[in-house]
Parts: structure tokens; C-alpha cells; sequence
């Protein structure tokens, strides 16, 4: 049966536990919407694997929660997942809003008083056209040092507490001197959804040295802005909304993750998805 278009749920999709970062921001702006997550956990790491493969799997997982769910908009809360497959999935989808996320280098850039800027992402999002285009679009005058961080966000999937440290302790380390000295980098970018849910991590590493910035509040203005304009927002009296967790792997990573980062003790649900 279908649904009315105001009812119907927002789908998000990740390759794993890291948009519930997002996920947690769109729920905190819109409390009245209603959304699918979606975890492909039995296909990532994304960022980690070549754009082909990614865009296979977004192209997999939108016609599902478009045409299955019935998703009224899609929210891709995968940094690699947007850089290889918003342009495609846009346009095969044309009558679906599709939001994607990217990495908050825009404001980073903005705020930054040494010119210069750290950034933390995947090998896939820092090889990526999209990701060249949005560095390009800067001010020439800003400095980015681009950090590739293999294994954090499989070691964050896993809540691997000492590796999530070691790992976020190297790759920091690696961008070179951070302060508010000339040539130093005073702003850190967490280009992955996944680093963000250990953002705390990363703020007690540069604390006093650098500002910390992340993507899910923007994408969460984005899309209420969407939704407003083709009169998709769900009705205030219709009160709180509900959470549906999917995963395409383990679901136990995903309901750990949703009860400590978002305070939902949720089951989540496995989902075949080839």
C-alpha cells in the first residue's frame, strides 16, 4: 500500500555504523520524521575499496529503500559513497531527493586563521574527482594536508577502543605541527563519517591546538530545507518518528553503536541485499 508522501520514511545509507552520526543530527533537527538506516556491512569497507564497487552497492541499496520502502528522500551518509555515486543515483532517481554528504572543508577553510587545514578521510574519498573539485573551489591561499587513515574506520566498526586511539594518535601526527602559528594547521576536518562518532577522540588529541569539524549538521539542514520546499515534512502533531536499523552484515555493530552514541537500544534487522 502506499504510503502518503508527508508519512513516508527518510532513507540513510552507509557502508557501517558511521552515519548514525548523521543519522543522530537529522533526528535532532527533524524529531517528527521517520527513517530507514541502513548499514551495508557485509560489502564495506567503502573506503577502501575501488569507486566501481562503491557505486554497485549505492545503486543496490537506493532502488531498495526507494522502491521498497518507499523513501521520500535519500541521505548518503558515506563520504566515499557520495564522491562515486550522487551524480549516477541522481540521475537515475529523478523524482527522489538525494542528499549527499562531503567533507566539511568549506567552513574548516572559512574559520581557519593559519590558512591551514588538516584532513582526515578515506584513501577512496582523498582520491576522488568530487573530493579535488571541492579543494579546488577554496581559497588558493589555503593549505590542506590530506591524511589517508586505513583501518580506522573498520577499527571503529569494531569498537576497538586501543586501536581507535592508535590509529586517530598516528594519523594525527602525521599532518605535521598543529597550533595557531604561522604554517601551522589550527582546523581538522573528520572526513568520514565514521571518525566522527570518536570525535571526542580527536578533540582531546589537538585540544588548544586545532578546531574539530564534522558534516552531519549541515546535512541536516539540507535536508529539512528539501523537504520543506516540496512540501515533504512530516506533520509536527504526528509527533516522534520511528528508527528502522538494517544491516547487510553483523547486526550486533549496529545496535551497540545506535544505544551508545544515540541512546536507542534497538534491534537491528539483517537484510539480504546482494
Amino acid at each position: 500500500m502506499a504510503l502518503p508522501p508527508t508519512t513516508r520514511p527518510i532513507g540513510v545509507f552507509d557502508s557501517g555504523v558511521g552515519g548514525l552520526s548523521v543519522l543522530k543530527a537529522l533526528r535532532e533537527r527533524l524529531p517528527q520524521e521517520s527513517f530507514i538506516y541502513l548499514a551495508d556491512s557485509g560489502y564495506a569497507p567503502y573506503g577502501e575499496r575501488d569507486s566501481a564497487h562503491v557505486l554497485q552497492r549505492a545503486q543496490t541499496i537506493a532502488s531498495y529503500l526507494i522502491h521498497s520502502c518507499q523513501a521520500k528522500t535519500l541521505v548518503i551518509a558515506c563520504n566515499t559513497a557520495t564522491a562515486a555515486a550522487v551524480g549516477v543515483l541522481r540521475e537515475k532517481h529523478t523524482t527522489t531527493p538525494i542528499i549527499g554528504i562531503e567533507p566539511a572543508i568549506k567552513p574548516a577553510a572559512a574559520q581557519s586563521r593559519t590558512g591551514g587545514v588538516g584532513v582526515l578521510a578515506t584513501r577512496s574519498t582523498l582520491k576522488s574527482a568530487k573530493f579535488a573539485a571541492l579543494v579546488a573551489a577554496q581559497d588558493l591561499r589555503t593549505r590542506f594536508v590530506l591524511q589517508p587513515c586505513d583501518g580506522l574506520a573498520v577499527a571503529i566498526e569494531r569498537a576497538d577502543t586501543p586501536e581507535i586511539a592508535q590509529l586517530a594518535g598516528h594519523y594525527v601526527a602525521a599532518l605535521g605541527p598543529l597550533g595557531h602559528a604561522a604554517a601551522q594547521l589550527d582546523t581538522l576536518v573528520l572526513g568520514c563519517t565514521h571518525y566522527a562518532l570518536v570525535a571526542d577522540v580527536f578533540a582531546a588529541l589537538v585540544a588548544g591546538r586545532c578546531t574539530v569539524y564534522e558534516a552531519g549538521a549541515p546535512v541536516a539542514r539540507r535536508l529539512q530545507d528539501v523537504l520543506s520546499a516540496q512540501n515533504l515534512l512530516a506533520p509536527a502533531q504526528m509527533g516522534q518518528g520511528s528508527v528502522e536499523l538494517w544491516s547487510t552484515g553483523q547486526t550486533e555493530p549496529l545496535e551497540r553503536t545506535a544505544a551508545h552514541w544515540m541512546h536507542m537500544p534497538l534491534a537491528a534487522q539483517r537484510l539480504d541485499l546482494a
